[in-house]
């Protein structure tokens, strides 16, 4: 079977032990690079029964599956795959298997959390250019932390806001209390976490009901001395009305790792404020993550090898086309 990772650009896939199981399994082709085209990107993976794509930096759409009659399998690092026409890639006999890595996330959203509340970044640039600022920080401890989806990394949050001594508030769209209660979260609706949380956190999947949850109704619910935290998906809040509410100084600050185009186009301004801290999607890009994407990935494929689906979103594939060898 001939396999290519894609988009490795950190070159953090390349070196793992998983990779070397499945070379001597599989013949393995690592792209380090973006194809410029798409007619590139054919011709480079054109006879490959196995794809292992790095999170959604390429996208799969009907055309691409039309022109890639070989390929069979994509085992898909990271637990969503919106950027895969699964409907396409089910019409054309390739299963999708995910490959989830490490969660890096929770450690991030503490990160950003501390940043914007103590305006690490901001003492940082100024004091690069001969200032010594005159900061007034907000501290974690005693603090209302409003977490929206207590999932796995909702739960983890949760388990680092009460160690920081933060008070836990949350809300998803299948929360109840005695869930909540295992996290020792209190239950409450979108509209009381967003008035009551001195930090809202948002760790919710995308989906058809949580695009653009965050509406500018809701997000004026916040108070004025409070941060939004979003390492989920950027297409949860509105942005624009994430953008006016902070150009207003409405509520105190955010920060972001996740935008509704990414990578951000230049001059977005959001970029222009003073009271946001912005990074580029860095939640799940670490050391043990890309490992635990290798691994899994590795797995998927191996188990296909031998005739099993493990992990597979769209089984179904394999009614209209046979494997091959």
């Amino acid at each position: 079977m001939k396999v290519t990772v894609l988009d490795d650009y950190q070159r953090a896939i390349a070196p793992t032990k998983a990779i070397a199981r499945l070379r001597q399994n599989a013949e393995v082709q690592i792209l380090h690079e973006k194809l410029g085209s798409e007619a590139a990107l054919i011709e480079a993976i054109k006879a490959c029964q196995a794809i292992i794509p790095i999170r959604e930096r390429t996208k799969f759409t009907a055309s691409l599956f039309q022109q890639l009659p070989a390929l069979e399998f994509i085992s898909q690092t990271g637990n969503h795959a919106y950027h895969i026409d699964m409907d396409a890639a089910t019409a054309h006999g390739v299963v999708v298997s995910l490959a989830p890595g490490g969660n890096s996330t929770t450690e991030l959203t503490f990160g950003l959390m501390l940043d914007v509340m103590r305006k690490i970044s901001r003492a940082d640039q100024a004091m690069r250019h001969g200032e010594w600022p005159l900061i007034l920080g907000h501290v974690l401890k005693g603090k209302m932390l409003g977490i929206l989806g207590l999932g796995k990394i909702g739960t983890e949050v949760a388990a680092i806001g009460r160690a920081f001594g933060m008070k836990v508030i949350a809300w998803g769209p299948t929360l109840t209390q005695e869930r909540a209660g295992k996290s020792e979260a209190t239950f409450m609706a979108l509209e009381d976490v967003l008035r009551s949380a001195d930090v809202v956190s948002v760790h919710l999947k995308l989906s058809a009901d949580s695009k653009n949850l965050l509406t500018e109704t809701r997000l004026r619910l916040m108070k004025p001395s409070a941060y939004l935290v979003n390492t989920a998906r950027g297409a949860i809040i509105d942005e624009m009305a994430l953008v006016k509410i902070l150009q207003e100084k409405a509520i105190a600050g955010a920060a972001l790792d996740v935008f509704v185009e990414e990578p951000l186009p230049k001059n977005h301004p959001i970029t222009q404020l003073d009271n946001v801290v912005l990074t580029p999607h860095l939640g799940w890009p670490t050391d043990s993550g890309f490992e635990g994407f290798a691994d899994n990935a590795v797995t998927n494929i191996l188990d296909y090898m031998q005739g099993k689906l493990t992990r597979a979103l769209n089984p179904e594939a394999l009614n209209n086309r046979g494997r091959r060898r």
